[in-house]
């Protein structure tokens, strides 16, 4: 006997705008999109109006949009200063107008300044395949010498200074382009990249911020929103920190086990779940990622499932979607058993796929591309396929 619920199978659109087309994801057997309207500035409101046209052009190839990704949350929600409550106002009308639309999952995140940080998104494989890429070195000289943050000498001895500066010396201009260019990255959707000055100008708001206060914001900011989430028939997914380890001298507070314990303890509402993320939560070798599903599992509304392989220095790429440091297999075989214990489907969708065969050379936002994508999700979709007949 087969198991009654499975994961439901989406993939990630950017929209009109998008290289891969919502044909295309049709055509791979998804049933839905998870996607966002990213042309509508940080912080203003969702109309009904805007909501519905979205609906109704992925309706056109058959698909459903119920799981957002992402509602922003404005960096003055995350300080706590300037208009935070307008932008908190601002937020619960949106909520209120993709629960009438029917939208069922909005995911966000708490990341300070920058959503997710690489320094390479096209990585040579062996296999000639490009994968997304963070090294560690290449993103301290970034920070230290393209940058020039206040305050970035001090987190790092004399002698790692002195080496990293000898790499930076050894670097062809091409590679130390390709660094500023990709740390530089704009918001997930965007084509428009940040500039130095404008990462000082934001890291300046954050100089009071510790870590205890951007957890108090979090605490606020939810206990506003999660209570109109949960009239709304939605339940809000933060995702985690990518690399969930401090970057740019910032705190970072959804990377761990403690922090999602810390986070359910100061917002108890049902409606604050998680995007429970294995790439993210899977870069750091202190998280037990089967024991953390099985811990928070009917807080998980939305899963993303991807895989990375890291070395002990901070560095990490993503793996294929069965070969990294996630065991994907204890991964899906819990989320069945979630889902078969609830009587509920949970909304999936794989992640960071590999830029590979006719996708090499098109351009397309990092990670998004269209076949590696789709290898991922053939792999897990038979990997639930073979788990659930268990059940």
């Amino acid at each position: 006997m087969a198991a009654q619920y499975k994961m439901e199978q989406l993939m990630r659109w950017y929209g009109p705008n998008d290289a891969v087309k919502l044909s295309h994801i049709a055509q791979a057997g998804c049933t839905g999109v998870v996607t966002a309207l990213h042309d509508i500035p940080v912080g203003a409101v969702w109309s009904v109006e805007a909501i519905r046209q979205r609906i109704d052009m992925v309706a056109e190839y058959d698909l459903t949009w119920t799981v957002v990704e992402s509602l922003p949350v404005h960096e003055e929600i995350k300080t706590g200063k300037g208009q935070c409550a307008q932008w908190i106002e601002n937020y619960k009308v949106s909520l209120r107008n993709l629960g009438a639309c029917g939208i069922k999952v909005v995911t966000y995140n708490f990341m300070p300044v920058l959503d997710w940080v690489r320094t390479n998104v096209e990585h040579k494989m062996p296999n000639g395949a490009e994968a997304l890429f963070f090294n560690k070195d290449e993103y301290d000289i970034f920070d230290l010498f393209i940058l020039k943050r206040p305050g970035a000498q001090t987190e790092h001895s004399p002698e790692r200074i002195a080496a990293l500066k000898a790499k930076l010396d050894a670097m062809p201009a091409d590679e130390l382009a390709r660094v500023r260019r990709t740390v530089l990255l704009g918001l997930p959707g965007s084509d428009i990249p940040f500039t130095e000055e404008e990462v000082l100008a934001l890291l300046e708001t954050y100089k009071d911020v510790t870590r205890d206060k951007l957890k108090a914001n979090l605490a606020h900011f939810l206990n506003e929103v999660a209570p109109v989430a949960g009239e709304a028939g939605i339940g809000m997914a933060i995702h985690p920190d990518d690399p969930p380890y401090s970057v740019l001298g910032l705190s970072r507070i959804m990377s761990t086990n403690q922090d999602v314990e810390d986070l359910m303890a100061a917002v108890p509402h049902p409606a604050n779940g998680l995007c429970f993320c294995t790439g993210s939560f899977g870069a750091r070798p202190d998280n037990n990622l089967p024991e953390m599903l099985k811990k928070w599992g009917s807080r998980v509304h939305f899963l993303h499932i991807r895989n990375t392989k890291r070395d002990g220095n901070g560095n990490f790429y993503e793996a294929n979607h069965l070969e990294g440091d996630t065991d994907l297999y204890a991964i899906v075989d819990e989320a069945l058993a979630i889902m078969q214990r609830e009587k509920r489907s949970i909304p999936m969708r794989p992640d960071h796929g590999h830029k590979m065969l006719d996708d090499l050379g098109k351009v397309t936002y990092p990670g998004y591309s269209a076949i590696g994508r789709l290898k991922g999700l053939a792999e897990i979709r038979g990997l639930e396929y073979a788990l659930a007949r268990k059940y």
